[in-house]
């Protein structure tokens, strides 16, 4: 089972990967310590907007950062499981 972190405000790809059987995790890039706990997911999901406002991109590296402006649910999911 494939455990993914989605930004605030992205309720409506939270709750279909949630049905799929993903684990959830959301997350506020508002806060400081947001990048600390996002390298235990094995995707994150952000809106697009400030994408890096915290240094995701560069505090993790290796976990794949999903944009999902402009996608469906279901994109994203597609786009997770391509990683």
């Amino acid at each position: 089972m494939k455990k993914v972190a989605v930004q605030n405000g992205l309720g409506i790809i939270s709750d279909y990967l949630c049905k799929e059987g993903y684990t959830v995790k959301e997350f506020d890039n508002r806060k400081k310590n947001a990048g600390n706990f996002l390298n235990k997911y094995d995707a994150i999901v952000v809106t697009g907007e400030n994408q890096n406002i915290m240094g995701i991109e560069d505090t993790i590296s290796s976990t794949p950062i999903i944009d999902a402006t402009g996608m469906t649910a279901k994109e994203v999911m597609q786009r997770i499981e391509a990683k």
